[in-house]
C-alpha cells in the first residue's frame, strides 16, 4: 500500500514537472505541443527522434531549448557531405608524453554528450550516418580497438528537410528504426504564425529555467518503465504491429495491397514505452489502449515501407497507420464465469 502511495505521489510530481516543462517551453516556441510532447515522451524513456520538416519551422529551436531546460551536456553537429565518421566519435592522436615517448591518445568527439543535435542528418553520407549506430543502440562507441561508454542519459534528436532531395542521403531503414519517434513538424496556424511574428521581432529573448537534472532524467526513466502494461495493451500492441506485415495471414487486404514490408518488434516495443510516458505525463499509473493509437503514427510511419501503388492513388504512411488503428480490432478480456 505504502508502494503504491509512494507512487502515485512520483506521477503527480512528475506531471507537474512536465507541466512546467511545457509552459517554459512555450516561452520561446509558439505551438506545436504536439512536437514538444513527442520530443519529451522520447527524452523520458531513453528513445531517440527524428525531427522532419521543411526549414523554417524550428526544429533546431525546440531541441535547443529543451537541452537548456534540462541540466545536461547539449552539443550540436551540422551534418554536411564532407563530414567524416571521426568528426563524430572522436579520433587517436599520436603526442609526446611526459617522459618523451610517443603514444596515442583518444580525444573525444561532439557524440560524448547527453543529447546530440544531428541537423540535417540526411546531407551526410552513409558512412558517416553509420558512426551513430551503435551510439544509438549501445549506448557506446568503438574507436579502433577500444570501447568507450556514452554518458548517461544520451539521446540523438536528429532533423531532416523533406522536400529538398539534391545533395542528399536517404537513411537507411537500419537507422531509421533506431529511432523512437519520426515526428512530424508541420506549418504553425494563422493564429500561431501572428504571435510568432509578434515576439520574434520584438528583440526580446525570453529565458527558460532548468527543471530536470542528467540524474533526475535517469530516475524518471526507471519509475515510468514500471508503469503497469496489462496483457490487454500487450495482445493489442502485437496485434497493431503484426498487422503492418504484408506477409502475416492476420494483416489486411489494404496492408497487402500497399505496403512492401511492415515494422519488426522493436516498433511494438516503442509503442509501450511512447505509452507508458503518455500515461505518465497524464498522471495516470497504467497505459490504455488510447495512450498506444496516440503514439502509433510516429512510432510507424516511418517503419512500414509504402509501395509505388499506394504512392499513385495518394495513400503515404500515415494514412495506412492511421486505417490499420480503424480496422485492428481490440482484444476481448475473458469473462469470469463462476
Amino acid at each position: 500500500m505504502a508502494e503504491k502511495k509512494d507512487f502515485d505521489e512520483f506521477l503527480e510530481k512528475f506531471r507537474r514537472h512536465h507541466q512546467v516543462m511545457v509552459e517554459e517551453l512555450h516561452k520561446v516556441i509558439i505551438g506545436q505541443e504536439g512536437v514538444i510532447d513527442q520530443i519529451l515522451a522520447a527524452v523520458f524513456t531513453g528513445g531517440h527522434c527524428l525531427l522532419v520538416g521543411v526549414p523554417g519551422l524550428a526544429k533546431t529551436l525546440v531541441v535547443s531549448t529543451i537541452a537548456r531546460l534540462l541540466d545536461v551536456e547539449f552539443r550540436r553537429v551540422q551534418f554536411t557531405p564532407d563530414l567524416m565518421p571521426s568528426d563524430i566519435t572522436g579520433t587517436n592522436v599520436l603526442e609526446e608524453n611526459e617522459s618523451g615517448r610517443r603514444e596515442f591518445r583518444f580525444v573525444e568527439g561532439p557524440i560524448f554528450t547527453n543529447i546530440l543535435l544531428a541537423d540535417e542528418i540526411n546531407r551526410t553520407p552513409p558512412k558517416t550516418q553509420s558512426a551513430l549506430l551503435q551510439a544509438m543502440q549501445e549506448k557506446e562507441v568503438t574507436v579502433g580497438q577500444q570501447t568507450y561508454p556514452l554518458p548517461e542519459p544520451f539521446f540523438v534528436i536528429a532533423t531532416q528537410n523533406p522536400i529538398e532531395q539534391e545533395g542528399t542521403y536517404p537513411l537507411p531503414e537500419a537507422q531509421l528504426d533506431r529511432f523512437m519517434f519520426n515526428v512530424k513538424v508541420d506549418y504553425p496556424t494563422l493564429e500561431e504564425e501572428e504571435q510568432i511574428l509578434e515576439t520574434t521581432t520584438s528583440g526580446e529573448k525570453p529565458e527558460v529555467r532548468k527543471v530536470l537534472s542528467a540524474r533526475s532524467i535517469l530516475y524518471l526513466q526507471k519509475q515510468i518503465g514500471q508503469i503497469a502494461a496489462s496483457p490487454l495493451i500487450i495482445q493489442y500492441v502485437a496485434r497493431l504491429v503484426r498487422a503492418t506485415r504484408p506477409g502475416d495471414n492476420a494483416s489486411p487486404e489494404f496492408v497487402r495491397r500497399f505496403l512492401d514490408w511492415g515494422a519488426g518488434p522493436r516498433a511494438g516495443q516503442y509503442l509501450i514505452a511512447g505509452a507508458r510516458a503518455t500515461a505518465a505525463m497524464d498522471g495516470r499509473a497504467a497505459v490504455t489502449l488510447d495512450d498506444v493509437r496516440q503514439v502509433a503514427i510516429p512510432v510507424l510511419r516511418h517503419r512500414i515501407s509504402v509501395n509505388f501503388q499506394a504512392q499513385a492513388e495518394g495513400m503515404d504512411s500515415d494514412e495506412l497507420v492511421r486505417q490499420l488503428i480503424r480496422e485492428v480490432p481490440e482484444p476481448s478480456i475473458a469473462r469470469y464465469e463462476k
